[in-house]
């Protein structure tokens, strides 16, 4: 860690640094597990992509929902410090139970349009959140062809699978339906975003969120493989899967993350997008 950021964490914590463990920071760049000579534990990060979205979307998330996130401490555009937040990403099937009960909770709060107070990140790409009444647009325009656009500019998505992308777009009215409220989303669940401990989810981190249909987020969590069918059950039980999801919805949904790791990785992502397009029969 740069000493000038030692400086700065000892003079906004009031409290001096005496070690520091780098952890696994994701994308958004370099995280240290702090220990202060006060005796407390913190979590810093550190980065160029402007951390205080970060901060607003946990403290949006502490303030409007019982999601456990961790607490900010301090931020500013390079500089995040968190509570610590002790737990391991694995899940016992109570834990996959208990973050089912959670995003149940979390997916009931509502709000009068699909969007966001403010624009987000998932990982480094902005996600524009422009308040909109019918979710299909909102997924569309802000989610699969604003980074279809960014992929296509930066030659990570062919123009064969743009055009392919494009006309699954232009009939998401046939695919999707609407939800009966717009449902608050934490965005990016999946195994290192999630802490748990003693059969419990002890925090959800980096998250991505907005207003959205809560299928949205069910579809990344089974593209992910983060939770099996322990949580799937538990979360129709406590709030409902409409029909349709498994069968073709979620693989709709899935079309957003990938495209989102065709711009940022390339790799075996434009492959996985083909096939995710042909299985819709694009």
């Amino acid at each position: 860690m740069d000493p000038a950021l030692v400086d700065q964490l000892a003079a906004e914590l009031g409290a001096e640094p005496v070690e520091r463990t780098e952890l696994d920071g994701g994308m958004i760049g370099s995280v240290y597990r702090v220990e202060l000579a006060a005796g407390r534990t913190v979590v810093a990060k550190v980065g160029d992509t402007p951390l205080g979205v970060e901060a607003f979307m946990l403290r949006y998330l502490g303030d409007e929902s019982d999601l456990p996130v961790p607490d900010v401490l301090y931020a500013d555009s390079g500089l995040l410090v968190l509570s610590h937040v002790d737990g391991e990403s694995t899940f016992s099937a109570a834990a996959e139970r208990d973050a089912a009960d959670h995003l149940s909770r979390l997916h009931d709060v509502n709000a009068d349009a699909f969007g966001f107070p403010r624009d987000t990140l998932t990982g480094p790409v902005r996600q524009p959140n422009l308040w909109t009444e019918s979710w299909v647009e909102f997924f569309a325009e802000h989610r699969l062809r604003h980074v279809a656009d960014l992929a296509e500019e930066d030659d990570s998505l062919s123009a064969s699978l743009r055009e392919r992308v494009e006309t699954v777009t232009a009939d998401l009215d046939s695919l999707l339906a609407e939800p009966d409220a717009p449902s608050l989303i934490h965005g990016d669940v999946w195994t290192t975003n999630l802490l748990a401990r003693d059969d419990e989810i002890r925090a959800f981190l980096d998250p991505a969120c907005y207003y959205a249909h809560a299928e949205v987020e069910l579809a990344y969590i089974d593209w992910t493989d983060t939770f099996g069918k322990t949580f799937f059950t538990r979360y129709r039980e406590s709030r409902g899967i409409e029909s349709g999801f498994f069968d073709r919805r979620r693989f709709v949904y899935r079309l957003y993350p990938l495209l989102v790791h065709v711009y940022l990785f390339g790799g075996r992502y434009p492959v996985e997008l083909a096939k995710t397009l042909e299985r819709l029969g694009y």
